[in-house]
């Protein structure tokens, strides 16, 4: 970007001196709509039998890596999830009777996650509740395509 662009009188924050500002007003109004879209959400989920939005995430991973299971060290890359909480979380799942979690061969402590009989389907039988919070808290505040337009900026966030 050049300083030029970052000049641009476009700026729908006029009172920020500096536009650059607009970078700490995406990171800041990303934290506070996560917390609180997450509370409303998770709830409906708990009452599922999902403690957590990431168990989703978790099981249908777990489920598309097929009856081989998953790495936790990839299911960390793919899902953005730090080590410490990934295993928090699958500890959890694995106590609620969703997940085994067993030595991968080799050196190290890591771990191969599969789905047990309970786990198997999970994130499709909670999907219709998942979908409708998801569409309860987002429809009234965005059309279709400022959804689409929203999820396309969202993704080049991304590492």
């Amino acid at each position: 970007m050049t300083e030029a662009d970052t000049r641009r009188s476009d700026n729908p924050f006029p009172a920020d001196e500096d536009p650059l500002i607009g970078y700490n007003r995406v990171w800041f109004n990303l934290l506070r709509v996560q917390r609180s879209l997450v509370p409303r959400i998770s709830r409906i989920l708990r009452e599922a039998g999902v403690e957590d939005p990431i168990w989703y995430e978790i099981l249908l991973e777990i489920e598309r890596a097929g009856p081989e299971g998953v790495g936790m060290a990839e299911l960390e890359s793919r899902l953005y999830v730090p080590q410490y909480a990934l295993s928090r979380h699958t500890r959890r799942m694995e106590l609620a009777g969703l997940i085994h979690r067993t030595p991968k061969p080799g050196r190290g402590r890591s771990r191969i996650l599969t789905l047990t009989p309970e786990g198997v389907g999970k994130h499709e039988r909670i999907w219709p509740l998942y979908q409708a919070a998801i569409h309860e808290e987002l429809m009234p505040r965005l059309s279709t395509a400022e959804a689409y337009g929203l999820a396309r900026l969202l993704i080049r966030l991304y590492p």
